[in-house]
């Protein structure tokens, strides 16, 4: 499958937001801590999934209820972890978030990092990676757990956590967003428990 950017600008998939808060210094915090024994942009990457696979577990897997930070949210929002500041400081999230946390740390040592999207019974958030001397983007899926536990970092193909059955309608989007797609994020900001975020997880884009 071929890949492609929705923004054909390299610098988009190196770019803060709100959600992908790389500049924050929880972040930078964890960037430095993995720096440490990375001595390049490709140990550095492996070492930023390793942790985001392993030391952040799925809330699905988890059953953490934990909001933003344990702060009640603001009028209108949510209390599951969407930042990657938010993701990085709780250790917990979902797909999307553990995503959103993965992408921040890559882009934040100046990797560009896109976020993707698998289709199952819910769309199922990934990232791909574009390491420097290399022309391909490479996805990659730090979801973790039980479920995920097949996923390996690897450049020369891929070993993600779930492969796409496409007789059940299952589709692998070949988009490479540079900001989380508009409903998964939604979905993230409006729901109160996982519970919630359970029922709102978005079944297609």
């Amino acid at each position: 499958m071929e890949l492609i950017q929705n923004n054909p600008d390299l610098a988009a998939y190196l770019a803060a937001d709100d959600a992908i808060d790389h500049e924050h210094p929880v972040v930078r915090r964890t960037v430095a801590t993995l720096s440490a024994n990375a001595p390049d942009a490709y140990a550095y990457a492996e070492a930023a999934f390793t942790f985001v696979r392993d030391a952040i577990p799925h809330s699905f897997d988890s059953g953490d209820e934990r909001s933003e930070m344990g702060v009640p949210p603001a009028e209108g929002w949510g209390s599951v972890t969407w930042r990657a500041s938010d993701v990085l400081e709780t250790r917990t999230g979902i797909c999307y978030a553990k995503s959103h946390a993965l992408v921040a740390l890559l882009r934040a040592r100046g990797i560009p990092a896109a976020l993707c999207y698998q289709k199952f019974e819910a769309v199922h958030g990934l990232i791909a990676l574009k390491l420097p001397g290399r022309e391909r983007w490479v996805r990659q899926d730090a979801r973790g757990g039980e479920a995920g536990a097949a996923a390996q970092f690897r450049l020369d193909r891929e070993q993600l956590a779930f492969t796409v059955r496409p007789e059940f309608n299952e589709v692998d989007y070949p988009v490479l967003f540079a900001e989380p797609h508009p409903a998964v994020l939604q979905c993230l900001r409006d729901a109160v428990d996982r519970h919630r975020l359970a029922q709102l997880l978005p079944t297609a884009l």
